[in-house]
C-alpha cells in the first residue's frame, strides 16, 4: 500500500493542476479509498495526506485534476473520479471543508447527468443489482444481491459506451447519500437545486437505458434515499427544500404511465406525505403542489387526464381538511380561464369518485353543504359554459357521476335534491335539471347534444317511473337528428328510459320518435331499430300475454266500464294494453307494417307474439263476460288485432281457426237482425257506450289475419265464409273501411278453394263482374232520382232546397250511402281484378265528376244539369277516387284522366278531394312516371296549401319518391321544398328538417350549394335576368314559393332557410358560396345589374349581407377557437385522423381564402360608396358585415391591407365612424326610454314626490351617458393609437401641415360654446363599475 500511495503522490507532483487526472492515477487511489472506507481505518489515509504534505503538494493539487476529469470525457473516467471525490470526502479525518467546494459539487451533478446521456440501450456492462426476496428494509441497511450480465462483445468492444459501469453509478449515488449526511448544504442552497434537478431526473434519464429491469428498481431507490436525505432540516428551510424537490419532480408527474411516473407519485405520496405528519412545513409544500400542479396541467386530452389522475392521488392522500380546501380552490378554478375550467370539471368527477366520502353520508352528523355537493353544483353549472368543449365534457361527467351514486340509496337521495329531482310531484314541471335537458338536448353542437343525451339516460334511474314530458319530446326530436352519432346516442337514451318504465307518455314517444327510423338512410340504425321493436315491444307483449289467462278473470265483479279497464291494466303487466293503443296510432301503423315485415322476412319472428295476442284478446273478452255485460257491446283492447293481422303473416300456424271462427261471428254483426252499423238499444247499462268504428277496424284486421292463415284453413269451413262475404259486400252497406279486407279476403280464399290458378282466376272473375253490375245499377238508380229530384225542386218558383217528402227523402239517403259504398267497391274490385270489363262503370264515374259542367252544343236545348259536387259531395270525392284506381289498372285511362285530375286538384276547394288527388298523382306517379313527370310543378304547389293536412301528406308522398328515385329534387322542386323548413306545422318543420339534414344530404350532396344564389333570388321573388320582381301579378304561383317582404318575420324565415343550407355544406362549398354571393349578388349590385331601388332587390342585397355575416358560412377553423376544439378527440373516434383532416383542410384552403378576401374586398368598398352616395338604410349591414370579415379573415385582410394602405385607412374609419354612430344612438335611445317613463308617472306617485329618488334617477341616466362616452372615448382611443403604431413602425413620412384637412364648424355653432364645451370635465367611471 506504501509503494501505491507513493507512486501516487509521485503523479500528482508532476501532473499539470490544470488538466484531468489520469486514468492510472484514480484507479490506485480508488482501492486505497474503499479499503479505508470498509475498513473504517484511517491509517492509510493519514499517510497520505501526510505524504502530500511532505511533497509540498497541496489538495487543490489533486482536488482540481479530479473536479477536471468530472467535467471532461470519456465518461467512464467522469462517473470514476466522481466516485473518487465521494469517497475523498467519506474518507476519517479527511479535511471535508478544504475538499468540499460549489463548484467541485456542480461537477459531480454533472458528471452523472452525462453517465445517462452517453449511455445507450443495451451498451451498459456489468452486474444489475436487485433486492432479494427477503429482506423489505429501505435505506442503506437494505440487502442486495448480485446477478452476472454478460457483457456484449463483437467490434468496438473498448468503445466508451462499453466501458460504463452501471455499479459505478450505484457506489456514487450511495456515497453521495452519505456524504450528506456528513456535509450540511443549508450554507449552499444553489447546491441543493442542483442535487435535486440531477436526482429527480436520474428515474427519467435512465428510464431508456434500465426500463423494466432490476437496476432500474434500485436505481429509483438510491434517488428516493438521497431526496429523502435533502429534506431533512439540516439542509435548510424544510419547504424551500420541500418545493424543490416537487418542482423537480413536476415532468416525472405528468408524464403518461410510465416507471418513472410511478417513481415520483410513490416518492410524493409514500415519502413525502408520511414526513409530513412531522414537518407542517413540508405538508404545506405538497397542499401547494397540487394547485402548481393544475396551472402546470397540459391542454392535450390523454396528458390532461394523467395530470387529473396524479392530482387526485396525491390529494387523496391528505387530510380531510386539506381535501375540502382543495376542492373549494377546484371550485373557484371552474370561473377562470377555459383551460381551468375544463381542468376543473375532470377534477370534479376524479375527486368525486376517489376520494371518500364526497357527501358526507358517512359522518356522525350527515353535512348539509358537504365539498361534494358544492362540487357537483359547480358540475351543474359547467354544463351551460360558454365553451364547446366544456360543456360536453361537464354533460358527460355529470351523466357518470349520477350513474355511479345511483348504485347507493342515500347518495341517490341527496343527487336527487342536488337535481331538483326529490320532489316527486314537481318531476313533470319545469326545473333547473329538466330546463337544462332540453337546451343541451338541442345544442348547436353535436357533442354538447350526444353529451345530454347520455346523461339523459343516465338520471333514468334516479326518476322513480317519471320523466319530463319537456325532456320526452327532446330525446324524440333528437332521434331525427341531421348526425347518425346523435341519432343512435337518442335511440339509446329514450329506449334506456321506455326499458326501465312504462309510462304512457314514455310510450307515446318512444312509438313516435324510434320506429320511424326503420326508414332510416344508416343501415346500422334500421337495425338498431329493428332490435329494439323486437325487445321492448313484440317480447314485452310476450310477456304480458304468456302470464294472462282467461280464468284468472273469475274474481271480478261488475262495476262499470272504468273498473274494466283498471283491471285490464292490471291483468297485463309492464304496460301492454297502452302498448298495443299507441301501436295503433296512425302515425306509427306504417312504421310497425314495415318492422313488422322485415322481422318476418329474417325469421326473427317467434310464435309465442301471436300466441300471446290470441291470449290478450281471449282474456279481455272473458273479463267482459264475468262482469255479465253484453258481448255484442265489447271490443278488443285497441291495436291487439292489428298487430295480429301483421304478423300472421309469417305466423299463420300459431293462429288457430276456431279463435278466428268464433271471433269472426262475434264481430260479423250482419246476421244479427240484419244490422250494418253497430246500433245500440236504449237503455244501455253503466254508461257504456259502443263504437262502431271500432268494430269495423277490428273486422277488417280480422278479416287480414284470415286471409294470412287462409292456407291453413279447413276447405269447408273457408268455403262458407267465402260465400258470407260475398252475400256481404253484395248489399253495399257495409262501413267504408271494410270493403277492402272483406274483397281481399274473399279473392284469398276463391284461389284457397280452387284446384288450379286456371280455375281461381275464373272463380274471382266471375264474382267480380257480378259484384261491378250490381254497383253501376246502384250509381245508376242514384243519378236518375237525383236529376228528378233536382229537376223537380229547379221547376219552382222560388227554386226551394227540397221539394220531397220525409219518407223519399229517407230513401235517397239510403240509396245515396249505397252509392258511395258501391264507388269505393268499384275501385276495391278493379285493383284486385284489372283485366275485368270496366267500360260501364268509367262511364258512370265519368258522369259523376264531370256534372255540373256546361256541355259544348249550343244547338241543344239547355237542360239542368246536376251537380253531383253539390248535391252529394262524398260521392263526388269518392267517385275520384275510383277512378284513380280504374286508371292505375288502365294506362289507356291514364292518358286520358291525368289532365283531368291535376285540373281539379288546381281548381277544388275541398281539401278532402285535393289530399286524395295528390295521392292518386303520386300512385299515378310510381305506375306511369313519364305521363306525370311534367305536372310535378303543379303537385308541389299543394305544399303551400292552406290545409295542414294537405300540406303534410302532400310533402310525406313526395319525400316517398325521392327517395325511390321516381322525382328528381333539382330546380324549381328542390326550391319549392325549401319553404317546408319554415311551415307552420311543426310536424312539417321536423319532416324538413329530416329531409334536408339525412335523405337528401346523402343522395344529393351539392344541391344546397348549386341552388344557392337561386333560392336568394326566388325566396325574394327576384328575376336575375330581368332585374325586376319575377311574379309581378298578385294571382302569379309563384308568388306562393317567395317570402318577400322587409318585415322580420319574413327576414327571420329566408335567413333560416340559408343557414339551414348552410349546415349541409362542406368546408369547400362554403368557400365557394361566399364566392358566389359576392361575385353573383355584390358584384351585380355594385355594377347597377341589381336595382337597389326596387324593394325585392333591397332585400336580396340585405340577405346577402345577412349570410356573408353568419357563422354557418364560416369554415370550421374560423368557427370553433383552439378551446371549443380541445375536446373534439375526448367524443370518441379516430382524434389522429380528425387532426390530419384539419391540417390538411387548412393548407388547402388557406390560398384559396386569401384569394377570395383580396378579391371581395374591393367589391364592399365600390359598393359602400355607392350606398352612401344614395343614403341607402342598407349601409349598416354593410358595415357588420365588414366587421365581421375584418374579424374572421384577419392575416388574409392584412395581406391586403399591406399593399393598399389608404383602403385600410378608409375601411378602418368608416368602421370606426359606423360603431360610434351606433353607440351613441343606443346611449340616446336608453336615455330617451328613461325620460319618457319618467314623464309618464303621476303626480300623485311617491317616486315622483321623494326627491331623493328623483336625484338617484339623474345620477343613473348620467352614468349611462357617462358609460357610453367613457366605452365611446376608449374605443376612438384605441382606434387612433393602433394607427399611430402602425405608421411610426412602417417609418412613414408625416405628411405636411398644409396638405391636411383642417376639422370645419357649423356655421350656427356660437365660440363661447365651443370653448366650454371644450373646457367641461367629462367624469369617466372606474373599470369596476362598467
Amino acid at each position: 500500500m506504501e509503494d501505491k500511495i507513493t507512486q501516487i503522490v509521485s503523479d500528482l507532483e508532476t501532473h499539470n493542476p490544470n488538466s484531468p487526472i489520469l486514468e492510472s492515477t484514480l484507479q490506485a487511489l480508488e482501492p486505497l479509498l474503499d479499503y479505508t472506507l470498509t475498513t473504517k481505518d484511517p491509517v492509510d489515509f493519514d499517510r497520505f495526506l501526510d505524504e502530500l504534505s511532505e511533497k509540498n503538494v497541496s489538495l487543490s493539487a489533486l482536488m482540481d485534476p479530479i473536479v477536471s476529469s468530472m467535467e471532461s470525457d470519456p465518461t467512464h473516467l467522469a462517473i470514476l473520479s466522481a466516485k473518487v471525490y465521494l469517497s475523498l470526502l467519506l474518507c476519517p479525518n479527511a479535511p471535508v471543508l478544504t475538499l468540499f467546494t460549489p463548484l467541485s459539487f456542480y461537477s459531480l451533478m454533472r458528471s452523472i447527468r452525462r453517465f445517462f446521456k452517453n449511455s445507450g440501450p443495451g451498451q451498459v456492462s456489468g452486474r444489475v443489482l436487485t433486492r432479494k426476496k427477503k429482506g423489505r428494509g429501505r435505506g442503506r441497511g437494505s440487502r442486495f444481491r448480485v446477478e452476472s450480465v454478460e457483457e456484449e462483445e463483437g467490434e468496438g468492444g473498448g468503445s466508451e459506451s462499453q466501458k460504463l459501469d452501471v455499479r459505478v453509478l450505484f457506489c456514487v449515488l450511495e456515497r453521495l447519500e452519505m456524504v450528506l449526511s456528513v456535509i450540511h448544504l443549508d450554507r449552499f442552497p444553489e447546491c441543493v437545486k442542483a442535487l435535486v434537478g440531477t436526482v429527480a431526473e436520474v428515474p427519467v434519464l435512465g428510464l431508456e437505458n434500465y426500463g423494466n429491469s432490476g437496476s432500474y428498481d434500485r436505481l429509483c431507490g438510491l434517488c428516493t434515499q438521497i431526496l429523502c436525505e435533502l429534506l431533512k432540516a439540516d439542509h435548510g428551510d424544510q419547504m424551500v427544500s420541500a418545493a424543490e424537490v416537487l418542482k423537480a419532480l413536476l415532468p416525472a408527474v405528468l408524464l403518461l404511465k410510465s416507471q418513472a411516473h410511478g417513481f415520483a407519485m410513490r416518492f410524493v405520496i409514500d415519502e413525502m406525505m408520511e414526513m409530513a405528519k412531522e414537518s407542517e412545513k413540508i405538508k404545506k409544500a405538497v397542499v401547494s403542489f397540487t394547485r402548481f400542479l393544475v396551472f402546470k396541467a397540459p391542454e392535450k386530452s390523454e396528458p390532461r387526464a394523467a395530470a387529473v389522475d396524479s392530482i387526485i392521488q396525491i390529494v387523496g392522500a391528505m387530510d380531510y381538511t386539506d381535501q375540502v380546501e382543495f376542492a373549494d380552490y377546484v371550485i373557484k378554478l371552474a370561473h377562470w380561464k377555459h383551460h381551468f375550467r375544463l381542468l376543473a370539471v375532470d377534477l370534479f368527477f376524479a375527486m368525486m369518485t376517489s376520494l371518500r366520502d364526497p357527501l358526507g353520508i358517512d359522518t356522525e352528523n350527515m353535512v348539509e353543504n358537504s365539498w361534494g355537493m358544492r362540487c357537483l353544483e359547480a358540475l351543474i353549472a359547467r354544463c351551460g359554459d360558454t365553451t364547446v368543449g366544456i360543456r360536453a365534457r361537464a354533460l358527460t361527467n355529470l351523466a357518470h357521476l349520477v350513474e355511479s351514486f345511483s348504485k347507493n340509496d342515500s347518495s341517490c337521495a341527496i343527487i336527487k335534491k342536488i337535481l331538483a329531482f326529490d320532489n316527486k310531484e314537481d318531476l313533470r314541471q319545469v326545473g333547473q335539471m329538466n330546463e337544462l335537458l332540453r337546451i343541451r338536448c338541442t345544442d348547436q353542437k353535436a357533442a354538447v347534444r350526444k353529451a345530454a343525451l347520455l346523461l339523459t339516460s343516465k338520471l333514468t334511474g334516479l326518476l322513480d317511473g317519471a320523466f319530463d314530458g319537456g325532456v320526452l319530446k327532446t330525446m324524440g326530436r333528437s332521434c331525427s337528428d341531421s348526425l347518425v352519432s346523435i341519432r343512435k346516442s337518442a335511440i339509446s337514451a329514450l329506449s334506456e328510459v321506455f326499458r326501465t318504465f312504462w309510462d304512457d307518455n314514455v310510450t307515446k314517444e318512444w312509438l313516435q320518435s324510434v320506429p320511424h327510423l326503420i326508414s332510416d338512410n344508416e343501415s346500422s340504425i334500421q337495425e338498431e331499430c329493428e332490435n329494439l321493436f323486437l325487445e321492448l315491444v313484440l317480447d314485452r307483449i310476450s310477456r304480458a300475454g304468456s302470464t294472462s289467462s282467461p280464468r284468472r278473470c273469475n274474481f271480478y265483479e261488475s262495476d262499470g266500464r272504468n273498473k274494466m279497464v283498471e283491471r285490464e291494466e292490471e291483468l297485463f303487466p309492464e304496460g301492454v294494453l297502452c302498448l298495443l293503443r299507441e301501436i295503433f296510432n296512425g302515425e306509427v301503423t306504417p312504421c310497425v307494417k314495415k318492422l313488422c315485415e322485415n322481422l318476418g322476412k329474417k325469421k326473427r319472428l317467434r310464435p309465442k307474439i301471436a300466441i300471446a295476442l290470441q291470449n290478450i284478446i281471449k282474456t279481455s273478452e272473458s273479463l267482459w263476460l264475468n262482469q255479465s255485460l253484453p258481448i255484442e257491446k265489447w271490443t278488443a283492447p285497441a291495436g291487439a288485432w292489428f298487430l295480429l293481422s301483421e304478423v300472421s303473416a309469417f305466423l299463420s300456424k300459431s293462429v288457430d281457426w276456431a279463435f278466428l271462427h268464433h271471433h269472426w261471428q262475434l264481430l260479423d254483426r250482419h246476421g244479427q237482425g240484419g244490422q250494418s252499423k253497430c246500433s245500440l238499444e236504449q237503455g244501455e247499462l253503466d254508461g257504456i257506450e259502443s263504437n262502431s268504428a271500432a268494430w269495423a277496424g277490428d273486422r277488417v284486421f280480422l278479416l287480414k289475419t284470415i286471409s294470412n292463415v287462409s292456407v291453413e284453413l279447413p276447405t269447408e269451413p273457408s268455403a262458407e265464409l267465402a260465400h258470407n262475404l260475398l252475400k256481404r259486400i253484395e248489399e253495399f252497406n257495409m262501413h267504408l273501411t271494410e270493403v277492402n279486407a272483406h274483397v281481399n279476403a274473399l279473392r284469398t280464399l276463391c284461389k284457397r278453394k280452387a284446384a288450379n290458378p286456371e280455375e281461381a282466376d275464373f272463380l274471382v272473375k266471375k264474382w267480380v263482374d257480378k259484384l261491378l253490375s250490381k254497383a253501376s245499377k246502384i250509381l245508376e238508380t242514384y243519378m236518375s232520382n237525383d236529376l228528378e229530384a233536382n229537376i223537380d225542386s229547379s221547376c219552382l218558383t222560388p227554386p226551394t232546397q227540397s221539394s220531397m217528402s220525409p219518407r223519399t227523402e229517407a230513401a235517397m239517403s239510403e240509396l245515396l250511402s249505397r252509392a258511395i259504398s258501391a264507388v269505393y267497391t268499384i275501385g276495391s274490385i278493379v285493383l284486385t281484378c284489372p283485366s275485368v270489363e270496366k267500360n260501364a262503370v268509367v262511364l258512370m264515374l265519368h258522369k259523376i265528376i264531370t256534372s255540373g259542367h256546361s256541355g259544348s252544343d249550343s244547338n241543344k236545348k239547355p237542360r239542368p244539369e246536376v251537380s253531383v259536387k253539390e248535391t252529394a259531395p262524398a260521392l263526388y270525392f269518392q267517385a275520384w277516387l275510383a277512378m284513380g284506381k280504374i286508371c292505375l289498372a288502365d294506362e289507356k285511362l291514364a292518358k286520358r284522366y291525368i289532365p283531368l285530375f291535376v285540373e281539379e286538384l288546381e281548381k277544388s276547394d275541398s281539401a278532402a278531394i285535393r289530399n286524395g288527388i295528390v295521392f292518386v298523382l303520386t300512385d299515378f306517379c310510381v305506375r306511369y312516371t313519364a305521363l306525370v313527370d311534367s305536372y310535378i310543378s303543379k303537385i308541389t304547389k299543394c305544399l303551400r296549401d292552406p290545409s295542414e293536412v294537405v300540406r303534410r301528406q302532400t310533402f310525406i308522398l313526395l319525400t316517398r319518391l325521392l327517395q325511390r328515385d321516381y322525382v328528381k329534387c333539382r330546380g324549381v322542386i328542390f326550391l319549392r321544398f325549401l319553404l317546408t323548413l319554415v311551415d307552420e306545422s311543426e310536424k312539417i318543420r321536423q319532416r324538413a328538417d329530416f329531409l334536408f339534414g339525412n335523405i337528401l344530404k346523402a343522395k344529393a350532396p351539392l344541391l344546397p350549394y348549386n341552388s344557392f344564389v337561386e333560392a336568394i333570388y326566388v325566396l325574394n321573388d327576384w328575376n336575375a335576368h330581368t332585374g325586376h320582381s319575377i311574379s309581378q301579378n298578385s294571382r302569379d304561383p309563384n308568388r306562393l314559393f317567395s317570402i318577400s317582404g322587409d318585415d322580420e318575420k319574413s327576414r327571420s324565415q329566408r335567413m333560416h332557410i340559408y343557414t339551414s343550407l348552410l349546415k349541409q355544406m362542406a368546408p369547400e362549398h362554403l368557400l365557394a358560396t361566399f364566392a358566389k354571393v359576392c361575385a353573383e349578388i355584390l358584384a351585380s349590385a355594385s355594377d347597377g345589374t341589381l336595382k337597389i331601388e326596387d324593394a325585392a332587390g333591397l332585400s336580396v342585397l340585405q340577405d346577402a349581407f345577412g349570410i356573408l355575416s353568419c357563422k354557418e358560412i364560416k369554415l370550421p377553423s374560423i368557427r370553433g377557437t383552439s378551446s371549443d376544439s380541445a375536446e373534439m378527440d375526448d367524443d370518441g373516434g379516430d382524434s389522429g385522423g380528425a387532426i390530419a383532416t384539419a391540417g390538411k383542410g387548412r393548407i388547402v384552403t388557406q390560398a384559396v381564402k386569401k384569394n377570395l378576401i383580396q378579391n371581395c374586398i374591393p367589391i364592399f368598398v365600390e359598393l359602400k360608396r355607392i350606398l352612401q352616395r344614395k343614403n341607402s338604410p342598407l349601409i349598416g349591414p354593410l358595415m357588420e358585415c365588414l366587421r365581421a370579415l375584418l374579424k374572421d379573415y384577419k392575416n388574409e385582410i392584412d395581406d391586403l391591407f399591406v399593399s393598399n394602405q389608404q383602403l385600410q385607412r378608409e375601411v378602418m374609419y368608416d368602421i370606426q365612424k359606423y360603431e360610434a354612430g351606433k353607440a351613441k344612438s343606443n346611449a340616446t335611445a336608453d336615455v330617451a326610454t328613461m325620460r319618457k317613463s319618467d314623464a309618464f308617472r303621476s303626480p300623485g306617485d311617491p317616486k315622483t314626490i321623494n326627491g331623493s329618488a328623483i336625484r338617484k334617477q339623474m345620477n343613473e341616466t348620467q352614468a349611462t351617458t357617462s358609460k357610453a362616452a367613457s366605452a365611446l372615448a376608449n374605443a376612438v382611443a384605441e382606434v387612433t393609437s393602433r394607427s399611430v403604431l402602425k405608421d411610426a413602425h412602417r417609418v412613414m413620412v408625416t405628411p405636411p401641415v398644409g396638405s391636411l384637412s383642417a376639422p370645419k364648424l357649423k356655421s350656427s355653432a356660437r365660440k363661447q360654446d365651443i370653448i366650454e364645451s371644450v373646457r367641461k370635465k367629462h367624469s369617466f367611471d372606474s373599470d369596476e363599475d362598467m
